[in-house]
Formats: C-alpha cells, sequence, structure tokens
C-alpha cells in the first residue's frame, strides 16, 4: 500500500495561521517577541513544529514580511492608473509613509540592510515603484533618469518613516513627509505637465521609457540608443570633449 502523502492543503493552513500568529506579535509586541515559544503558543501547537515549516526564526520573520507586504501590495494597486502619473505617484508616497507608521517593527525588518536586500517583499515594493517612476517619465515630466529618480525617492521615503518612528507619537510632526515629496518632486520633475521646450534631458528621459518598445530596432540598436539617452538624461559630458586631444 502506498504511503498516504501529507494533506497539502492542511499545511498550507497551519502555515499561514504560524504566520498569522507570527505577524499579530511583531505589530503588537515588536520583533523580540517573535520567539519560536510564542508563536507556537499563540498558534496552539508544540514549538517544534513550527520547524516543521520555517528553518529559524528569520526564516519565519521573513514569511511574515511577505505576507504583510503582499497585502500592502494589493492595496497599493487600487491607486494604480488613475490616467495622472504624477498624482499616483504622490498617492503611492501616501500609502508608503501610511504603512511604515502603521507597522513600525514590520518597517524596520524591511529596511535593515542585512535582511532587506535578500526580501522578495522589499523587491516587490521597489518594483511598484518602478513601474509607477517608468510611466512619470513617459510623459515627460520627469527631468533626471528613471533609476535616479527611484533612490530619491526610496530614500527619501525611508528617511522620512524612520525619522517619524523615532519620535514619540505625540511629537510626530507629519508635515515632515510632505515637505520631505515636495523636496523631492521638485528636483526630479518638470514643472509643466509636457515637455519644456528647452529641456533636452526631460525629453531623453521621455524617450529611454518607451525605448525598449522600438521592436524595429534591433537588441543591438536599442542598447545603443538606450545608452545614448541615458547619458543625454544623466548631463554627462560629451565623451569625445571629455577624452581631450586624439
Amino acid at each position: 500500500m502506498a504511503e498516504a502523502r501529507p494533506d497539502s492543503a492542511g499545511r498550507h493552513r497551519t502555515r499561514a495561521n504560524i504566520v498569522e500568529c507570527a505577524a499579530r506579535l511583531l505589530r503588537e509586541q515588536g520583533a523580540s517577541a517573535v520567539t519560536t515559544r510564542a508563536v507556537a503558543q499563540a498558534a496552539g501547537m508544540q514549538a517544534p513544529t513550527i520547524y516543521r515549516f520555517f528553518e529559524d526564526k528569520d526564516a519565519l520573520l521573513d514569511a511574515v514580511a511577505e505576507h504583510v507586504f503582499a497585502t500592502y501590495v494589493a492595496g497599493k494597486s487600487f491607486a494604480e492608473d488613475s490616467g495622472d502619473p504624477v498624482a499616483d505617484l504622490r498617492a503611492g508616497w501616501d500609502t508608503h509613509i501610511g504603512f511604515g507608521l502603521a507597522n513600525a517593527a514590520l518597517f524596520g525588518l524591511l529596511v535593515a540592510p542585512g535582511r532587506g536586500a535578500r526580501s522578495p517583499a522589499a523587491a516587490a515594493g521597489l518594483e511598484v515603484l518602478r513601474g509607477r517612476v517608468h510611466r512619470v517619465a513617459a510623459t515627460g515630466r520627469l527631468r533626471v533618469p528613471e533609476r535616479r529618480a527611484v533612490e530619491l525617492i526610496h530614500a527619501a521615503g525611508t528617511g522620512a518613516v524612520l525619522t517619524l518612528l523615532a519620535t514619540p507619537p505625540e511629537h510626530r510632526d507629519l508635515d515632515l513627509a510632505d515637505a520631505m515629496y515636495e523636496a523631492v518632486t521638485r528636483s526630479i520633475l518638470t514643472d509643466v505637465p509636457t515637455l519644456p521646450a528647452d529641456s533636452a534631458a526631460a525629453a531623453a528621459v521621455a524617450f529611454r521609457a518607451v525605448t525598449p518598445k522600438l521592436t524595429v530596432l534591433t537588441g543591438a540598436e536599442r542598447a545603443l540608443l538606450s545608452e545614448w539617452l541615458d547619458r543625454v538624461g544623466d548631463g554627462s559630458t560629451d565623451p569625445d570633449a571629455a577624452a581631450g586631444p586624439g
């Protein structure tokens, strides 16, 4: 007689219950409270059962981050593609700030240098941001390369949340996040909704955003065109002039 296979649906429910209990402990008591003993007690099981699903506490915390962040990303999708990419960018910023303040312990895990670098959840969040910045670039509103804009927004958003979290709730000035966003957008966005006549950089950034769709060109041609446009968008010096006399 063949050996009975484990009930995959049951395993899924058990794992989901463990993650939910760990997420609740993390949210209510912080990362230090998420021990295998505490999670097992909250989930109504023996501690060794946890190790059937997760290698160690770090693996469990990663799973919690994925679970909570997936819910967050799903919520962000409701604000996407409103028809105004700049407004969508601002909506994403506000959602990010709100999520960070509502999930202090989890946010700390996501931005920790060691954990964040390997977190699919953090990578998914950055991918959402890249998509929003790309849509802004395609309208001609971006004055800097997309990668630079993503880095600036990500750094500013992370810094704003961490600064607010470090301040007692009764003393937090939420206008700080608004001021930070305005400062960043002044440096990355053009002032008008269409390409300014004198802005070669903005035009290059906008054209760069649609270059991958130019299938009439070969891959090598698209790569070369992208390199040229990136150079214009960066404001790089003319390579011939920079090289000096031949």
